[in-house]
């Protein structure tokens, strides 16, 4: 598995409740695009529209080697899942404060794929915590290896 794009941001701002992989329906252009690295997932959103699901707002870059039908970058992708997957989706995302949203692109058996996730967004004192115990983490882990270091 190759990872194309990963969206940070979501991490930071949500808290991940599901995690779902799903296909997506893309022309010639932007599979090239996609695997040279050329995705923006940072302002990447998921809706469910007549029993559909599409990723919004993802930005994939012009192909430069592309000619005079080369793609819209910011254009709406239809997702591929099956229907129970959508229906679970809708159900969920229904309730308060729940939202769908894109985390990664990725190569999957040379399949591009990308992985949604049901989340809830944090509040700025949750966000504040994680940097904390990441903080914590690092230096515990930045200790530890000065202590053992082999002279």
């Amino acid at each position: 598995m190759k990872i194309l794009a990963q969206n940070k941001k979501a991490l930071h701002d949500y808290e991940i409740i599901e995690k779902i992989e799903a296909g997506i329906v893309l022309q010639g252009t932007e599979v090239k695009s996609c695997k040279s690295g050329k995705v923006n997932l940072r302002d990447a959103f998921v809706k469910v529209k007549d029993g559909e699901a599409f990723l919004l707002n993802a930005h994939i870059s012009h192909y430069e080697q592309g000619n005079i039908s080369n793609h819209e970058p910011t254009r709406t992708r239809k997702l591929l899942l099956h229907k129970r997957e959508i229906n679970k989706l809708i159900g969920k995302s229904q309730e308060k404060g729940l939202t769908i949203v894109p985390l990664k692109f990725y190569l999957n058996k040379n399949l591009i794929k990308v992985e949604i996730a049901l989340a809830r967004g944090k509040k700025s004192h949750d966000k504040r915590n994680d940097i904390k115990e990441k903080d914590l983490e690092k230096e515990i882990s930045r200790d530890f290896k000065n202590k053992f270091k082999i002279k």
